[in-house]
């Protein structure tokens, strides 16, 4: 069994705080293929065990599917769990920090519409409707803290606000804002797959952290180019997801995805580059490719979706895996790393 993770870091300025590796909970919610109840609460009893005390959800997952197993599991159901740990001292929920989204309400389906799953199966007969209006962040924060069956999370992040970016300067931002000073919510921010709107963001509000996923990885850094120069100046943390950029960097191999969607050769042959200077410094390239984004000052976790015990075990190996600083070196050299990573 890996080390358990016992460090912390703050998330901006505010008194919340995660662990350096983090829970995803999208494979919680059937993403692209069902997992069990049983299946799903034996994933959070095994990040608790590791020492991961972080974890994030999203109305988005599953159509509520994904909160709802979640508040199950941290509420010690009956679902009994087969994970059998020696650990004594798991994560306590105090100690544990919940971050969800907002951005989509849900609604139940009206008579004779069909499910929009949008790569969610098997999920509950509900629909997403848009809103970031200070009503519908409201209303979406009091829904999610019932499917969780908690009483507050500690953040609460603007979720895919691509097309919506007005929105989220009338009355996004200020909704959220409010919430945080009324102590609804401890740390503020916004959760994206690209880096340019984030920088933005970061930018023109007071945000305590956002939520980057796929573009701070071994195969695309984009965001060290506007995202996390203006997070080091404004003080504002960022959990990098999608480190494995779907799949390709967790296993390269032809029809390997890259961003959900298959990986065109160039890709694929880079991945399969980096893997071979990882393979000469006997570090698996998963290792790598979980422990780069944590190089850069302003990260404060890598986020990892996980919908088995066996993945989380692996996360959390490849996370305590010891990587010489020569592999990063050899990494530059070779011209996949970008200076400054």
């Amino acid at each position: 069994m890996s080390p358990r993770i016992e460090t912390r870091a703050a998330l901006g300025r505010s008194s919340v705080s995660v662990t350096p590796l983090s829970l995803g909970t999208a494979p919680l919610g059937n993403l692209f293929r069902a997992v069990t109840d049983r299946e799903a609460a034996a994933v959070v009893a095994a990040a608790l065990e590791a020492g991961i005390g972080y974890i994030d959800t999203a109305p988005h997952y599953g159509l509520g599917l994904a909160e709802e197993r979640l508040g199950r599991a941290l509420a010690e159901s009956p679902v009994e769990s087969p994970v059998k740990s020696p650990v004594k001292s798991p994560v306590k929920r105090a100690d544990l920090t919940l971050s969800t989204k907002v951005g989509r309400l849900l609604r139940p389906l009206e008579p004779g519409e069909e499910v929009d799953g949008q790569g969610f199966v098997d999920t509950p007969a509900r629909a997403r409707v848009w809103d970031f209006s200070r009503d519908g962040i409201r209303a979406s924060i009091e829904a999610s803290l019932t499917r969780l069956g908690v009483d507050r999370v500690d953040v609460a992040l603007l979720h895919d606000p691509d097309d919506h970016e007005r929105e989220v300067y009338e009355s996004g931002y200020a909704a959220l804002d409010e919430l945080r000073a009324e102590g609804v919510v401890g740390a503020i921010g916004a959760g994206m797959n690209q880096s340019a709107m984030l920088a933005r963001l970061v930018r023109d509000f007071d945000l305590d952290v956002v939520l980057c996923a796929g573009r701070y990885t071994l195969l695309d850094q984009s965001a060290l180019a506007d995202l996390l120069p203006q997070c080091e100046r404004r003080g504002t943390s960022v959990v990098v997801g999608g480190v494995y950029n779907s799949g390709l960097l967790a296993d390269p191999k032809p029809g390997a995805p890259f961003d959900y969607a298959p990986a065109s050769d160039d890709l694929l042959g880079r991945a399969l580059a980096i893997k071979e200077i990882c393979d000469g410094f006997q570090v698996p390239l998963r290792a790598a490719a979980v422990q780069f984004p944590l190089r850069h000052a302003a990260v404060a976790s890598v986020l990892v979706g996980c919908r088995s015990v066996a993945e989380v075990r692996d996360n959390a190996a490849m996370f305590a895996w010891q990587i010489p600083d020569t592999l990063w070196s050899a990494l530059t050299e070779a011209g996949f790393l970008a200076v400054g990573a």
